[in-house]
């Protein structure tokens, strides 16, 4: 009997401007990284590439440390790169993504990250504009201004990406309670059952 398949094939993992300096200034931003978290380790248990940017690092900082980016004992990324660009989708993250699916197949590409109507926005519609499917994670994105997301979610929806939640995904990029991964999703899902819950409430009211 052939092992059971998972149901998408080539997620990656983009984790857009996610540093230190906009902690005081993004609505709900621990709840942002909360997300992000229980993403990353997702990408562990599940082999998921993860490609990040930093918008303007000398002046914004790095990569908040709790994500454990290519750090010791952390996530290793296939791209961990600085832009000026709004758009994640700059030359390093496009060689990066041109690696993980070599024979030019596209890729289902799940973002978290800041802010919701500007770098989230343009890296979606780039992706969309390249023929990748793109996966929004309204539990994993804000700005600012806590209006602004909403509208950002909208926008993006009808440009055609997905606007789902971090446990939404977790389930149909898995597809198969038969894939030898599936116990330890589940656990990842128990263990922040209430973490999930309270970021639900705060970034995703309705």
């Amino acid at each position: 009997m052939a092992a059971p398949l998972r149901r998408l094939t080539t997620p990656v993992l983009f984790i857009c401007d996610l540093q230190e300096k906009f902690r005081p200034a993004i609505h709900e931003y621990p709840r942002v990284l909360a997300t992000a978290r229980k993403m990353l380790r997702t990408s562990q248990i599940l082999s998921i590439p993860v490609v990040a940017t930093t918008q303007s690092r000398a002046k914004l900082g790095e990569t908040c440390a709790e994500l454990g980016l290519d750090a010791p004992g952390g996530v290793s990324t296939a791209a961990h790169a600085d832009k000026t660009l709004f758009s994640m989708w700059i030359p390093e993250v496009q060689e990066a993504v041109g690696k993980i699916a070599p024979d030019g197949s596209k890729i289902q590409a799940v973002l978290v990250g800041i802010e919701s109507h500007i770098c989230v926005t343009q890296t979606t519609l780039d992706l969309l504009r390249e023929g990748h499917k793109v996966y929004v994670l309204a539990d994993g994105v804000s700005s600012c201004n806590r209006e602004e997301v909403p509208i950002a979610l909208a926008r993006l929806r009808a440009e055609g990406a997905v606007v789902t939640t971090s446990e939404s995904f977790l389930y149909e990029c898995m597809g198969n309670a038969g894939i030898a991964e599936f116990r330890d999703i589940s656990k990842l899902v128990r263990d922040t059952k209430d973490e999930t819950s309270a970021t639900l409430s705060a970034l995703c009211k309705i």
